[in-house]
Order: structure tokens, then sequence, then C-alpha cells
């Protein structure tokens, strides 16, 4: 009786087991899909956003470019001074807004049709938000070369104050040797709240912006080059005969494209330079959206090698311009 009763107790228990367990199965939210490193990438290169699609010809504007001289305002642009509140109450170009980098893509919205034109205090932070223009559906977005310190002398001090030739005084960490081979690094490994490749990169550009100018100073290189990961953004021939970072690698271009970018370690604080450290901002926006923990070294080799520079005619710091500004 014992034995048919056990028998029994088994044919109740059972199927309520089953029963609960699949309707826990069925009751669990399925798991949420997030956008991924893959995600984004696979978005902007058939957008045509990859950075060798983005940094093309006429991302910087010397002021020369784009003044009128009748009353020295900027009429076919829409100009964004992005200093601080204070620098430009000081003084900036006529007609100019000012915006915090953080704004820009709201800003942008102002623009009327125009195309953008940022103003930072040297040309540098400026790179980033046109990065994030570009990114954004502003193709046509610009750097004003040498920033504010190009319109007028009243500015230049940024400028003057760091132009050098530091890497002289550094002779064991600058070399003129050809570069190594570049390795070949995993993907970044991030998460995004969207989905959709269009949301993602929104979501990342707005993160980049967010997070501030990323630089750091070569005073801040020498002696702890070990701490990082250093790419020259040069031609391989500028790379010898300027000299380099001596753990620099010579890398150019960085693109999706036969997966370039891998040669920039995702584990690894990765500081980008080129000659006056405007390019390297670009360079180093488009990094820190797509996923990378990367700086630019301000000044570039304007503060490193800057007679050398100078003489061959590479992009140096020449001076400003003379042109009025305004200070309501």
């Amino acid at each position: 009786m014992k034995k048919y009763l056990n028998y029994f107790l088994i044919l109740l228990i059972v199927p309520t087991i089953v029963i609960s367990s699949c309707k826990k199965t069925e009751d669990e939210d399925p798991p949420v899909k997030k956008g991924t490193y893959a995600d984004l990438k696979n978005y902007m290169v058939a957008e045509a956003l990859d950075l060798t699609d983005v940094l093309v010809d006429g991302w910087v504007k010397p002021a020369s470019a784009v003044v009128d001289l009748n009353d020295f305002t900027v009429p076919d642009w829409y100009v964004m001074d992005i200093r601080s509140a204070g620098d430009f109450a000081d003084g900036h170009i006529k007609g100019s807004v000012n915006v915090e980098l953080k704004n820009v893509l709201t800003a942008a919205a102002n623009a009327g049709g125009k195309k953008i034109l940022v103003v930072c205090k040297t040309g540098q932070t400026a790179g980033h938000a046109v990065m994030a223009l570009r990114l954004s559906g502003y193709p046509d977005a610009a750097v004003l070369k040498f920033g504010i310190a190009g319109w007028n002398p009243q500015f230049e001090g940024p400028w003057e104050g760091n132009i050098g030739n530091l890497a002289d005084d550094h002779p064991s960490e600058w070399k003129t040797d050809a570069s190594p081979a570049p390795g070949t690094f995993a993907n970044p490994s991030w998460e995004s709240t969207a989905t959709e490749g269009a949301a993602i990169l929104t979501e990342r550009v707005q993160l980049m912006l967010d997070n501030g100018f990323k630089a750091i100073s070569s005073d801040d290189v020498f002696g702890a080059q070990s701490d990082f990961q250093i790419h020259n953004f040069w031609a391989a021939d500028d790379y010898t005969t300027f000299g380099h970072f001596s753990s620099a690698y010579q890398l150019k271009p960085i693109s999706f494209a036969d997966d370039k970018v891998k040669a920039v370690d995702s584990d690894e604080t990765t500081l980008i330079y080129c000659y006056t450290g405007q390019t390297s901002s670009m360079v180093t926006a488009w990094l820190n959206v797509v996923g990378y923990d990367a700086k630019s070294i301000l000044f570039g080799v304007n503060r490193l090698k800057y007679d050398d520079l100078e003489a061959a005619g590479k992009p140096h710091w020449h001076g400003p311009e003379n042109y009025e500004y305004a200070t309501k």
C-alpha cells in the first residue's frame, strides 16, 4: 500500500514541477540587445564615415580664407566659439556665438543652412567639435586654423608660448630610425543602449563631447613613453626626417579599411601627434567615438622641432593676422 501511495505522490508532483518550470521560462524577459563596436563600424563604413572619409581637404580654414575684409565678419559661415564665456567676452569674431563643446550639436540646429566654422584658442579643441559635426550630418564643418590666436595678435599667446625645440633636450627619447611594424590588437569592447547604427553613433559622439577635449602635453610624455602607445600621424618620410618619439609608430592612414585601425591598442591609452595638434585632435576625437582611449599631443611637433618644421615649410605657427574683433 505504501508503495502505491509513493507512486501516486510522484504522479502529482512531477507535472507540477514541469508546469512551474515551463511557466518560469516563458515569463523570463528575453536578453536585451545592445549595440557594439561591430554594429557601429558596419554603419560608419556604409555611411562613408570612416576616418579617411571625414578627414579630407577643407576641414581646416585659415582666417584669410573666410574673413570679409570690409567689416571683419565671416559672412558665409555660422561661427561657433567654444572658448569659455570669459574668453569670449574679452574678444571674439564679430557675429560668432559662444557655445560649450558639449553643446555643439544642439547649437548646429541654429546654423540656418550655413556651413559651420568652429573657433577655439589654438585650433586644437575645435578639432573635437568639428569631428562631432562631420559625423553628425555637417560634412562641411571646419576648424578655424590656429584658432582665435590666428585672428589677431591680442590672442596669440597660447601659440607663441608653446612653440619650441623641446625634443633637443631629450636626445635619448627622440629618434630618426624607421618605424617598427605595428601590431594587431582586439577591437574595443563596449555596449550601447542603442541598437541601430545611427542611434549608436549619436550616443557615442555625444559621449565624446561630454568627456571633453582629450589631450596631453609633450612635456608629460618624455620620461613616460612606456605608459602609452604612441602613433605619429605622418607620412613615413617625415617620420624619419624630423624624428619621432622613440617608441612611436608611424601610422597613417588610420582606417576601418583593411583593419588598419587595429594597429591601435584598445587596452592602452593611445597618444596621437601631428605637426600642430590640429589634425591629431580630429583623429583622437574619431578614435574616442569608436571606442579607443586616445589623447592628442598638444601643439604637435611645433613644440618639439619647430625650427626644423619652419625651415622645411611644413605646417607651423606663423603668427596671427591683424583682424578686428568684437567685445560685445
